[in-house]
């Protein structure tokens, strides 16, 4: 499985807020969802909770259709997730029908590296929420 599509970092505004809202964890939003020339371009809002930077967070995704069918496992390269700080990351999937997605299942944290960081600190405590009518699940 390899990583899908491209990545866009983006600091968000507001951050003054959002880093009072901090959990111990790390959050997940899905965004938006925008179709176009054979993909469906996956925006999330990421925030990693820790005290301590995320040097590389790498997320195992289950989509499912409409129906509740399997339709791809795939891999999200969040990149670098730096303490306290909003990114946006997005990602074209070839091939997917964005009307036609379901839900989005949060499998696993394939990769999550930093220094200092606890076992398994991707997971443990992870939020997810979504703003659009996909559900994110974990």
């Amino acid at each position: 499985m390899a990583a899908l599509g491209c990545l866009v970092g983006a600091a968000l505004p507001g951050q003054g807020q959002a880093q009072e809202d901090l959990g111990a964890g790390v959050s997940i939003e899905l965004n938006a969802l925008d179709p176009g020339e054979g993909a469906c371009r996956i925006s999330f809002v990421i925030q990693n909770g820790h005290a301590r930077d995320i040097d590389s967070a790498v997320f195992e995704a289950v989509l499912f259709d409409a129906d509740g069918r399997v339709e791809r496992l795939t891999l999200f390269d969040f990149g670098a997730l730096p303490a306290a700080r909003p990114r946006v990351r997005q990602f074209a999937v070839p091939g997917l029908d964005c009307d036609g997605l379901g839900r989005v299942l949060i499998n696993g944290a394939e990769t999550c590296a930093g220094e200092g960081l606890a076992p398994g600190a991707c997971m443990e405590g992870l939020e997810l929420r979504s703003r659009t009518d996909v559900e994110l699940i974990g």
